[in-house]
């Protein structure tokens, strides 16, 4: 990492070097590239997850350039860990989840108005992982028990894994209370 002094203004600012797979990492995860930098920078570049948990914890307080009084939406995905899924598996079975949390929220007014507000902010979507079935049944009724819509999908059985099994779990809500659920578990790399 090489620091650099910013002689064009007043104050020097220093500017350090970011490490790029992490940035391309938090990119990929919607954040804008000068919060992701920023985050990096705050967490010593240690890794990308730190950075982004850092980012999304400063949304949850309001710490970066938001107005306090502006609700953040998020949806989550949280994929089981337990099955054989393939990379392109996992993503079309979070891309499902998605569709169909959305097409939820899109059937009732409430739901409606925090779909609209979700996509006014930037549509925020995170990738986490779970350890099994047992445990996505139990984030989604703790996040039933908020009051958070959730979906999950069952696979129709046609490739890797068997009929039925519980592949992702989706939830949507104000970023405050997704966090009560998921706030603790680990993004899939």
């Amino acid at each position: 990492m090489e620091a650099q002094a910013d002689t064009s203004s007043d104050a020097p600012q220093v500017t350090m070097e970011v490490n790029p797979e992490y940035l391309k990492q938090l990119k990929d995860l919607d954040i804008p590239e000068e919060e992701a930098k920023k985050a990096l920078i705050l967490t010593g570049n240690t890794s990308a997850e730190d950075a982004a948990m850092l980012y999304f914890e400063s949304l949850e307080n309001h710490n970066l350039d938001g107005d306090e009084d502006d609700v953040y939406y998020k949806m989550v995905f949280v994929v089981n860990m337990e099955l054989p899924m393939g990379v392109g598996k996992v993503a079309a079975q979070v891309g499902h989840a998605a569709v169909g949390l959305y097409q939820f929220l899109l059937k009732d007014c409430k739901t409606r108005e925090m779909a609209d507000k979700w996509d006014m902010y930037g549509a925020k979507k995170v990738v986490l992982q779970g350890a099994n079935t047992a445990h996505l049944m139990q984030l989604q009724a703790l996040a039933i028990s908020l009051d958070l819509p959730t979906y999950v999908v069952q696979d129709a059985g046609r490739t890797q894994i068997a009929a039925g099994s519980h592949t992702v779990l989706g939830i949507m809500g104000e970023e405050e209370n997704v966090n009560k659920v998921t706030g603790k578990l680990k993004l899939l790399n």
